[in-house]
């Protein structure tokens, strides 16, 4: 079996299509593939568990949910994040596990219809166990042992007598716990099991240093206990020294499935002498006649012990240093990628940005040339017609118009914008109506030439296209009643694109609207104008023009 299955894709994209980013994370996390859980996926959990707005208890319910899957890696993956996200995640988390009354209830589960069902199974209940222990130490001492604060200050080291002898059975069931799993290296055979293996060998260190440290302040104490705190107090010791044996035992297989002899600690045990010393003092306290040590022997043997064991616990430091170094390396990696990102995006934003405003300062509709601009008609013609000046247009009334928008609208109609030209009132005579007013008359012409431009009249047509006209790039202008419309046909003296030929037989009307399109023509507009025309339809020219006036006003301001 190996890669998802249908059905984890079905729930994925069941979980999609609800819009439940966590319940898809948790099936990604725990799909039928025969592999840990994927990283990214445990990393988006752990980051759930910081947000304040997660709903942890659902979290949490969605891996039980899947706990009751018949596979025996979906389980196993379901309890490998539940763990990591105890180990990693917010502390919410691990808080709410340890406020429910059962957790995982897996002690028969037993798949059967896989290759290795049988074995894995095995693991599962017995890992189980472990994760409900670990819940429940949180539950009994309010603190995860795995990440309490170490050292010579430390939460163990500075426990009161009382407190100490209460909390350190706790720390050994829960080691008991994590032994118990008990794999060989010729059972830790997939990535699924691996993944569980490395977890517990995490947990192994740190928890057998808040073990140890609390050992170390229970020793230095002992001589000094009473009666009944000494006797607990070496029972607790005694149990202390065979679970060091057996999780040596532990890390021997940790060595052989290739875990780093870095990171695998140093178990040094206390001389024999220690405990041959801790009996003899409960003896005296008991009664018995025995020959105790003297004071000098007692306390040199007790600093020689104590030595031994701060020792060992320096040396489970080494895997907690080592990985934070890890950690910040990762951290500074994620965020020098993150760096590199952003610079490209906002490269990228700005260059096409900046090439957009640059190339389609001009909406496109269908019929214009590539760059945006207007496809002029064409006049069939021995010659072609000379082109207008470069930076000026002839309005019907006798007025040059600028080759740019703001002395065009100024020139037309006036402007109220602070940087243009003093306010001019724009009237017609005449009543408005519909048809544009009674000083208004349909024109017709017998050729298809633009509006009467001060130019010769040009022969009828015979055959051929003229040359395509060229004008400067410059700041794109409003078409209005009787200009000549600018023609993008070069760029630089180099074509772009040449105007297609069109035959009239019948003599053109001009629109009502001076600035719709003529048949058979193209009007391009700046990009605020034609938005506003798109969405506004005028029954006459002059309310046409002043809707525009008012819009450009507004943009100004």
């Amino acid at each position: 079996m190996s890669g998802q299955s249908i059905t984890d894709r079905i729930a994925a994209a069941q979980h999609s299509m609800t819009g439940s980013a966590i319940s898809k994370a948790v099936c990604k996390a725990t799909t039928h593939e025969v592999s840990g859980p994927k990283k990214k996926h445990l990393d988006y959990l752990i980051h759930c568990t910081n947000e304040m707005n997660v709903n942890i208890p659902q979290l949490a319910d969605t891996l039980f949910e899947r706990t009751a899957n018949s596979s025996w890696v979906v389980v196993f993956k379901a309890l490998i994040t539940t763990h990591h996200l105890m180990m990693y995640g917010n502390e919410r988390f691990i808080q709410y596990l340890a406020s429910r009354n059962t957790l995982f209830n897996l002690n028969n589960f037993l798949d059967k219809g896989a290759l290795q069902g049988y074995d894995m199974s095995t693991f599962i209940r017995r890992y189980s166990r472990y994760l409900n222990e670990k819940a429940m130490s949180y539950r009994l001492v309010a603190v995860d042992f795995t990440k309490m604060k170490r050292g010579i200050d430390g939460v163990m080291r500075t426990m009161n007598t009382e407190k100490l002898i209460k909390t350190l059975p706790i720390i050994q069931n829960q080691l008991d716990a994590l032994l118990d799993f008990q794999a060989n290296p010729n059972e830790l055979t997939n990535g699924v099991i691996n993944s569980a293996f490395m977890l517990l060998f995490k947990d192994s260190i740190r928890l057998f240093a808040a073990y140890n440290e609390g050992v170390i302040n229970l020793l230095e104490k002992y001589f000094d206990m009473k009666k009944n705190q000494c006797k607990d107090a070496l029972d607790i010791y005694k149990k202390f020294l065979y679970r060091m044996t057996k999780l040596s035992e532990f890390l021997k297989v940790a060595e052989q499935v290739g875990i780093d002899q870095g990171d695998i600690p140093d178990l040094s045990q206390a001389p024999s002498s220690l405990l041959e010393a801790l009996e003899q003092h409960l003896a005296s306290l008991e009664g018995k006649k025995i020959k105790e040590l003297n004071a000098d022997t007692r306390a040199s043997t007790l600093s020689s012990a104590v030595s031994s064991l701060s020792s060992t616990g320096m040396s489970f430091s080494r895997m907690d240093e080592k990985e934070k170094q890890q950690a910040l390396e990762e951290e500074q990696a994620r965020l020098q990628a993150l760096k590199v990102t952003d610079f490209v995006s906002l490269f990228a934003f700005f260059f096409f940005f900046n090439h957009f405003v640059y190339m389609y300062d001009f909406i496109s509709p269908a019929g214009f040339d590539a760059l945006g601009d207007l496809l002029k008609p064409t006049i069939p013609t021995h010659t072609a017609p000379p082109p207008p000046p470069p930076q000026m247009a002839i309005h019907p009334g006798g007025k040059l118009l600028a080759n740019d928008l703001d002395s065009s609208l100024a020139n037309l109609v006036g402007s109220e914008c602070p940087n243009m030209r003093p306010k001019m009132h724009w009237s017609q005579p005449g009543e408005k109506k519909l048809t544009g007013g009674q000083n208004w008359q349909n024109k017709t012409m017998s050729t298809t030439q633009w509006g009467p431009a001060p130019m010769a009249p040009q022969p009828m047509p015979v055959q051929h296209a003229p040359a395509p006209m060229a004008f400067p790039m410059t700041t794109p202008q409003v078409p209005v009643y009787g200009m000549v419309p600018p023609q993008m046909g070069q760029m630089g003296g180099v074509p772009v694109m040449a105007p297609q030929p069109m035959m009239y037989n019948q003599p053109v009307l001009r629109p009502t609207n001076p600035f719709a399109p003529m048949p058979g023509a193209q009007v391009s507009y700046p990009v605020f104008v034609h938005s506003y025309a798109l969405n506004n339809t005028f029954a006459t020219d002059e309310l046409y023009v002043e809707n525009v006036i008012k819009h450009v006003n507004v943009v100004c301001f």
